[in-house]
């Protein structure tokens, strides 16, 4: 079945889902026993159709970057000279010999040579730029919040970030009168760096084995561990050893709304919650929730009798919220007691600062016993809010009654 006639499978199975509900309400507006579980039956149909248009739309991604070709074609005349013109850590050179260095236990002095433009302050090589193109987008996809915010490259110290604190005023002036001063005032963010590393083990078989493919296997398991650890502080760090969150108290997204209950989401207040934030953030606002949050609210409706969430038929465009689009991460809070459950806004006002190059480096000795190589991945990354007021988030209510 293709990724358009799942799409046209769940609308119509959440046209179905929403008869039911709408035949099957009470006159209290609630469903009894049995109701509420062939809905939920229908309803996991829904979730478990997403989840299939979601993996069958990134399988499509691969094979398109699979079947990419890997030559270029001969556009010159022979002898020409050399096509390639690329120079330090971009140069085939570089990148031929960073990956003999990673597969080979003792290397040859001229490959050592030639790494010695890639070498970092702590004694690991940093990889090829085209390979560390590869670990960003690797990371992007693994990663929600990067495909949201603003990335930036800093190459040492902290990235001062200057921001107008507040703007000036115009004011009406009588003839002759005298011009009211009022200046914008201007603050700074400070973005730094910060280290985040793992260490990943393969064996000796699998390292000789020259059909194992270890720059593929390398860029997917950075990605899925530092794309997680990233994703994580990036909405709930703290600012100390990790960057700062957007769901912080003192430096993150602003409260918008903060809900008449603990345990759950009215209409009443997403709506408040998306006319809380200022117009000009509003045309590249996204909702971001968990998944669960969005279960939640599916039953909900407008003054109009709409439903708030609709189920995108477009390959590659997200189901939507009053028209905005929804991106899920399991880093968002549940809907629990006090919880920050659901933000909207603008995300490209969360800036993600990489200190330029991601290192690896090889340890031969210390799993030699267990016939294993070890090698140590790692990064320099910041983030922080720029503009608290481009992001506002939706508050549980603090007690444990609804």
């Amino acid at each position: 079945m293709t990724i358009l006639e799942l799409r046209e499978k769940r609308a119509k199975a959440w046209e179905a889902t929403k008869a039911f509900l709408d035949s099957h309400r009470n006159d209290k507006g609630v469903l009894s026993a049995e109701d509420d579980a062939a809905y939920t039956r229908m309803e996991q149909e829904i979730t478990d159709l997403g989840k299939e248009i979601d993996r069958l739309e990134r399988q499509e991604a691969l094979e398109a970057e699979l079947n990419r070709p890997v030559n270029k074609p001969l556009t010159g005349k022979p002898m020409n000279g050399k096509e390639d013109t690329k120079t330090g850590r971009a140069a085939d050179e570089y990148r031929q010999n960073f990956w003999n260095m990673m597969r080979s236990k003792a290397p040859m002095p001229t490959v050592l040579n030639a790494l010695q433009i890639g070498t970092d302050s702590e004694g690991g090589y940093l990889v090829p730029d085209e390979y560390e193109r590869t670990l960003v987008e690797a990371l992007e996809e693994e990663n929600v919040f990067r495909q949201l915010a603003k990335v930036i490259q800093t190459s040492s110290g902290d990235r001062k970030i200057p921001v107008v604190a507040s703007k000036g005023t115009a004011s009406w002036i009588d003839e002759e009168g005298v011009y009211t001063e009022s200046d914008d005032s201007f603050a700074q963010v400070s973005i730094g760096a910060y280290k985040l590393g793992t260490m990943i083990k393969v064996s000796e078989e699998l390292l000789n084995d020259s059909v194992f493919d270890l720059e593929s296997y390398i860029a997917r398991e950075f990605a899925r561990r530092i794309g997680a650890k990233e994703e994580e502080a990036f909405f709930t760090g703290d600012g100390t050893g990790k960057p700062l969150g957007i769901l912080t108290a003192s430096g993150g997204a602003e409260t918008g709304v903060t809900a008449a209950s603990a345990t759950a989401v009215t209409a009443d207040e997403l709506m408040d919650l998306f006319y809380s934030l200022k117009s000009p953030y509003r045309k590249n606002a996204v909702w971001v929730l968990n998944d669960s949050t969005i279960k939640a609210i599916r039953k909900l409706k407008d003054n109009n009798g709409q439903y708030l969430w609709q189920p995108s038929l477009v390959s590659g465009t997200p189901d939507t919220i009053l028209g905005r689009p929804v991106k899920t991460s399991a880093y968002m809070p549940v809907i629990a007691a006090g919880a920050k459950t659901i933000a909207f806004g603008d995300f490209s006002y969360y800036w993600i600062a990489d200190r330029q190059g991601r290192s690896f480096k090889r340890l031969n000795e210390l799993y030699a016993a267990n016939g294993q190589v070890g090698f140590l991945g790692s990064q320099r990354v910041d983030g922080k809010m720029i503009l608290p007021e481009a992001v506002k988030v939706l508050v549980q209510k603090a007690g444990s009654a609804g």
